[in-house]
This record gives structure tokens, C-alpha cells and sequence, in this order.
């Protein structure tokens, strides 16, 4: 291996014969002339470790809870009943513990400053990498002016943009959101566990809502599953019977699927995580937990509460209503039930949603572009961080695609934005499948060099074969997103098709052509490099051990703080 820029790894046997682990040291080398792609050493370059392990659980579940689930539900069951929302919901949530639990292992054994863009040209192939990074970070820098007109939309609740311009908001909070993430980490942490915590309280309190509407509490009327009976579970989509059903069914799945994106924002905060090893793995096993309880629980309890054939309910999802309260069937089912003002709560509550997204995806694009430059596949400006630990350059210039908001200000300029909308979120779940395909090669490589489950400081539950399964069902699902188009109306669906699709060749293109561009090749699992590197991660870990081990001694734990980790912290 080249002797320049590398941490070196020494290995020596232990002469005991049988029994004995291989023993590994690390040679220490001057960490400030030494640059390591996708971890950063240097004080220029390096992140600030300052996320904490709630932070990290509360961001991860803050980035599964959005206004998919408050918003977008409606339409699923409005088009395909009670019964599908509740099976694709289920399904899918599985299938993300175990995109989230392949990431974890990667994560775990290596907290790279470069996250799964990183993973992904170490392990798998430096072309994935940069197609990878750059199809995420298009995709965030998209994503986030689109949270801004949602914001707008929102407040069009209470004042109409005829009476107040949308300029006015958009710029609003794009200052904000700019501001949270240049004040560093241990601020943008804090501020997001707050937001994430407020997020858990208002799912917790519209879950409990529900249940009592559903139980006959708010109105006298106990519903149960009479609307799983009549108007039925299923609802026929496109075409008639079974058929028709099991295409409703399959179009809650695409739903489901796009209402998931953004759990695996977890993999981003790994280079600023303290003691990601624990940390990471603990938030992933918790994902599992917090989706069955606020996604599948929430879901089951709306369709027992809100009819499919509701007149209430197709007004919600009427493009008049699209953005705000009106369009969640949660205050379908508030108003179903007579109850008054609850819906402007509700509305305060999703405007707060939308401003926690638009707040992590300009983190998720600024630290995207940093891991881009980290990994070499992008100018080596972007990876340069101020006094705080911000990487300032590839957060200003992620910033500056929140402009593109005011696009949406001109009607003749909101469609072609809507389009790229479209077509950027077919990179999502792109994202999940080139996770899936670099622990793969991770765990291949992992057997080849005799990496053992008892030295991995977290291993995915199903392993490699749990990967195989998720990667064929993301497969299947980026395959079939817009299938309305090929058994529906073509002339009246093909934009749709377009911009559905063209992300997936876009993707391909840019792994083949940087292939081409750079001839590089994908690693063999004999070759995986699983180490260089990590004794610096080591070292750290062993520092931040050492420092809570003294604070304990100091200042012993409260009952609180043990009654609080042992029993609520999951939830919180």
C-alpha cells in the first residue's frame, strides 16, 4: 500500500497456539499531516463530536416522524382502504430496520466523517460513492426549498397568500434554518432534540386522540372496525375485484415507502456523534420500536376512525387543501367527531413538523456535500470547517438552493419545480438500495478476511441474507412506483412516468460514467480494507470512555436520569 497519507496497520499472532484471537496493533502516526479518505483528522476539516447519544435517538426518529405520516395517510386511505395502509405500513417499516440495521453495522465498526457515501466507495465501489453522494445531496437540495413552500402552505391555513406574500414566509424561515446550522452541532443537536421531542408528544397525544374517537369517547359513538366492514378494508384501485384491490394495496406500499424516507439521516451524524459505537446501534434498535409504536399503531387506529367513501375525506385531499391541516385525516377525524379547535392545534403542530424537515435536510445537504469532499469526490473546499466544526462552504452553497423556493411564488414556475421534485425522490430509495448493496459487500468481506460476528460492536439481525431480501423488495418497489401508468391511462399519466423514472438511469450514468472517467473497480471482498483508520476512532472512543467514567465517579447517577434511561428513553 502507498506509505503516504494512510494510517498503517501492523498484525501479529499470538503464539499460543489455538484459541487465541489474532492480536492487532496500530502504529501511531501524526494525525495532522495524515489525510484518510472519509475521515477527517485535521483541525481545517474535522467535525466536532458534539451529538450526543439522545441527540442522535431523537434525531433519528425525528427524521422518521413528518408530515408523511400526518399528511399523506389520507390520500393512501382514501385510494386503497384501511386494510392496505395498515399491511404496507407494516411491511415497509420492517423493510427499514433492516436498510437502518445494515447501515448500523457499517457504522458501528466504522464511523467515517464521509457516512454511507463513504461506506459505499470503501466497501463496495468508489463509483456507487459518488453516485451515491451526489444523487443525495441533489436530492436535499431539492427537497429543502420544497419544505419552505410547505411551511407557506401551512400558514395558508390562516392567512391566505392573497393577504400575506409567500416571499415573506420562505424567507423567514430559510434565515432561521440557515442560522440553527452555522451556530455548530452541539446547538443544531439540542435544537433538533426539542423539535423531535414536540414531534413524539403530538403523535403520542393524536394516538390517544384515536383511540378514544374510535372507542366512542369524543362523540358517543364507539366506531371499533365498523368501517373495515362497511365501506370494507380494501378499496379496488384502477381496475375491479381482487385485482383492483391488490392494486390498491400496492400503491399504499409506494406511499408507505416515500413516507419512510429520511430514517436513514442517522447515517449522516455518525462523524459527529460521541461514541457512535453505542450511540448508532442503540438508536437503530430503537427505530424498530418507535416505528411500530407511532407509525403501524397510529395508521391502524386512523382507518378505524375515518371511512374510506368519506366526503370529508375527499375534500381533504382536494389540491385546495394540499399543505395544510385540512389535508390530514386526523383532522377528518376530529371534525367526523365534532370536536372544535383541535384542528388549528393540529396545523401549529404540522407547521412545526415542517420546519424541523426543512431544518434537517439543509443539515443532511451541507454534511452530504462535506462527505462528498471528504471521500474525493468533490473540491476539496466543500471539506474545510470553521471554529465550530460546520463545514461553512458546502453549507452556504446547500443554502443557496433554498431559493429556489421563491419559485414556487409564480404559478408559472410551480410546476416545473414540482417536477423536480418528482424526480428526485426516486434518489431516496436509491439511497436504501445502495445501503443494502454495500453491506453486502461489507459482510462478503467481512467472511472472506474471517471478521467474526463477536468482533463487530453491532451486527444486523438478519445479517446479509435480511439485505438480500430488503434489497429485492426496494428493488421491486423503484420498479413499480408509477405502475398506474402501464395499467391505467398512459396519455394522461406519461409526465408522471418521466419524472418517476428518469432518476434511475440518471443514477446508472453517473456510476458508469465515473467508471469510465476514472476506471476505477469495485473491491473484491479479499481486499475490503476494514481498518485503516480505525485505531483512530479507537482512540477517541477510549478518550470519551475515560472522560464519562470520571464524570461518574464524580457525580453518581440521579434515580431520575436511571429511571429515565431504563423506561422512558426509548420512547423519548
Amino acid at each position: 500500500m502507498d506509505n503516504h497519507g494512510v494510517v498503517h496497520r501492523s498484525m501479529s499472532s499470538s503464539p499460543s497456539g489455538s484459541g487465541d484471537k489474532e492480536k492487532m496493533t496500530y502504529s501511531d502516526v501524526e494525525l495532522e499531516n495524515t489525510h484518510i479518505r472519509g475521515i477527517e483528522t485535521s483541525v481545517e476539516t474535522s467535525l466536532h463530536r458534539g451529538l450526543k447519544a439522545r441527540h442522535i435517538t431523537m434525531i433519528a426518529i425525528g427524521g422518521a416522524i413528518g408530515t408523511g405520516l400526518i399528511l399523506g395517510t389520507g390520500k393512501a386511505l382514501a385510494q386503497a382502504g384501511p386494510g392496505s395502509i395498515f399491511i404496507s405500513y407494516s411491511i415497509v417499516g420492517f423493510l427499514v430496520y433492516l436498510v437502518m440495521a445494515a447501515l448500523g453495522e457499517m457504522a458501528a465498526w466504522l464511523p467515517m466523517s464521509a457516512g454511507f457515501t463513504g461506506y459505499a466507495s470503501r466497501f463496495c465501489d468508489p463509483s456507487l460513492g459518488f453516485a451515491l453522494g451526489w444523487t443525495y445531496w441533489i436530492k436535499y437540495i431539492i427537497v429543502t426549498p420544497n419544505q419552505l413552500t410547505a411551511a407557506t402552505l401551512v400558514i395558508s391555513f390562516w392567512l391566505p397568500r392573497e393577504r400575506v406574500n409567500p416571499g415573506v414566509w420562505i424567507t423567514i424561515f430559510l434565515v432561521l434554518i440557515f442560522c440553527i446550522n452555522y451556530f455548530g452541532i452541539r446547538f443544531f443537536g439540542e435544537f433538533e432534540f426539542w423539535l423531535s421531542s414536540f414531534k413524539v408528544v403530538v403523535i403520542v397525544g393524536v394516538i390517544l386522540l384515536s383511540l378514544i374517537i374510535a372507542a366512542g369517547g369524543a362523540d358517543g359513538d364507539a366506531r371499533g372496525f365498523r368501517y373495515w366492514h362497511d365501506p370494507g378494508a380494501f378499496r379496488p384501485y384502477i381496475a375491479t375485484g381482487s385485482w383492483g384491490e391488490f392494486l390498491g394495496f400496492w400503491s399504499t406500499m409506494v406511499t408507505a415507502t416515500f413516507a419512510y424516507l429520511g430514517t436513514e439521516l442517522v447515517g449522516v451524524t455518525v462523524g459527529e456523534a460521541q461514541n457512535p459505537r453505542k450511540t448508532i446501534p442503540r438508536a437503530i434498535r430503537l427505530t424498530f420500536y418507535r416505528i411500530v409504536f407511532f407509525y403501524v399503531i397510529s395508521i391502524f387506529l386512523i382507518g378505524m376512525c375515518v371511512p374510506w367513501n368519506s366526503n370529508e375525506l375527499a375534500f381533504a385531499n382536494s389540491s385546495a387543501n394540499n399543505g395544510n391541516a385540512n389535508a390530514s385525516p386526523f383532522v377528518v377525524a376530529i371534525r367526523l367527531a365534532h370536536i372544535p379547535v383541535l384542528d388549528h392545534i393540529l396545523n401549529a403542530c404540522i407547521l412545526l413538523f415542517v420546519f424541523s424537515a426543512a431544518n434537517s435536510d439543509l443539515y443532511i445537504a451541507s454534511r452530504t456535500l462535506y462527505g462528498l469532499s471528504s471521500d474525493g469526490a468533490a473540491p476539496s473546499i466543500f471539506r474545510k470547517t470553521n471554529k465550530n466544526g460546520v463545514p461553512l462552504y458546502s453549507l452556504l452553497a446547500s443554502a443557496a438552493f433554498g431559493l429556489l423556493a421563491y419559485l414556487n411564488v409564480s404559478d408559472d414556475s410551480k410546476a416545473v419545480f414540482t417536477y423536480f421534485v418528482n424526480l428526485t425522490t426516486i434518489f431516496g430509495l436509491m439511497t436504501w438500495i445502495s445501503i443494502l448493496v454495500t453491506h453486502i459487500y461489507f459482510v462478503r468481506g467481512r467472511r472472506a478476511q474471517g471478521l467474526s460476528d463477536d468482533a463487530m460492536p453491532f451486527v444486523a439481525p438478519l445479517g446479509i441474507y435480511g439485505s438480500y431480501g430488503a434489497l429485492a423488495m426496494c428493488c421491486l418497489i423503484a420498479l413499480t412506483k408509477n405502475y398506474d401508468v402501464f395499467v391505467g391511462n398512459w396519455s394522461a399519466n406519461y409526465p408522471t412516468f418521466i419524472t418517476g423514472y428518469l432518476g434511475i438511469p440518471v443514477y446508472l450514468v453517473l456510476i458508469f460514467g465515473h467508471k469510465l472517467w476514472t476506471k476505477s473497480k469495485g473491491v473484491r471482498p479479499h481486499e475490503t480494507d476494514f481498518y485503516t483508520g480505525k485505531d483512530i476512532i479507537d482512540r477517541e472512543e477510549e478518550e470519551f470512555l475515560a472522560a464519562k467514567a470520571a464524570e461518574r465517579a464524580a457525580a453518581p447517577e440521579k434515580k431520575g436520569s436511571m429511571f429515565y434511561r431504563k423506561f422512558v428513553s426509548w420512547l423519548f
